[in-house]
């Protein structure tokens, strides 16, 4: 695997972001307003980890088994769409954007993306959507500020306290998916020690990200930090 060079940019004001925390910061909420504001394209990479294991689950695939999940990691075809008012994503040509979010992938996404080659064949495919945004990026997951794009220009990690977290996500889910947020919490954690574990490219804080506790911000406050460090930076050039 190569280093992760810095995509190539076409145009001065371009910037790539980096959005990486575990769940129930705000990511994704952030992620597409920050890039809308400034009028960039977006990337929920952890919607494409959710494909994948989406895809593996309803083509008889053993999710507990590395081997077989290797083994097919380069078969599904996933394609991002990156308009942050409506991003979406397609497997083999399905859209997949329903399918990803229940509690059976749910569960089951921290074992598929912790697969070497899962990770090989999606980040791959993450790094060549970065390259091909001629305006720049805005990108949200969990390893982009580490191993995804480690010369990304601006770099943002997002925290917030475990019950913080469990409202908002336990908030998130819909009818008989819906938990109580003990659940949720203890649901969270076990995700966190699992993707904060995992050999290859795990969940963590780049040296030289800004990290912001989302606790007690509101999401409009959170936007307006990371567009303020975005604007710094076009500045700064």
């Amino acid at each position: 695997m190569d280093n992760g060079a810095t995509p190539a940019r076409t145009a001065p004001a371009a910037v790539i972001v980096a959005i990486d925390g575990p769940s129930g910061t705000g990511k994704s909420s952030t992620s597409k307003a920050v890039a809308a504001q400034l009028g960039l394209s977006y990337l929920d990479t952890g919607a494409q980890y959710r494909a994948m294991t989406w895809w593996m689950i309803t083509n008889g695939v053993d999710v507990s088994d590395p081997a077989a999940v290797a083994t097919a990691a380069g078969k599904p075809m996933l394609v991002s769409g990156t308009d942050p008012a409506a991003p979406t994503i397609t497997v083999d040509g399905a859209d997949a954007s329903g399918p990803i979010r229940t509690q059976e992938v749910t569960s089951k996404v921290s074992a598929v993306s912790a697969v070497p080659e899962v990770r090989t064949v999606v980040t791959e495919l993450q790094r060549s959507i970065a390259s091909a945004a001629g305006k720049g990026i805005v990108v949200e997951g969990r390893d982009i500020g580490t191993t995804v794009l480690p010369d990304a220009d601006v770099k943002v990690f997002l925290t917030a306290s475990p019950e913080a977290r469990a409202a908002r996500r336990s908030g998130e889910l819909k009818g008989k998916e819906a938990t109580d947020v003990a659940a949720t919490k203890d649901a969270l954690a076990k995700r966190d020690a699992a993707d904060s574990g995992r050999k290859t490219s795990p969940l963590a804080k780049a040296g030289d990200a800004v990290e912001v506790d989302t606790t007690d911000l509101t999401l409009q406050q959170v936007i307006e930090c990371v567009v303020t460090l975005v604007e710094e930076k076009r500045a700064a050039r």
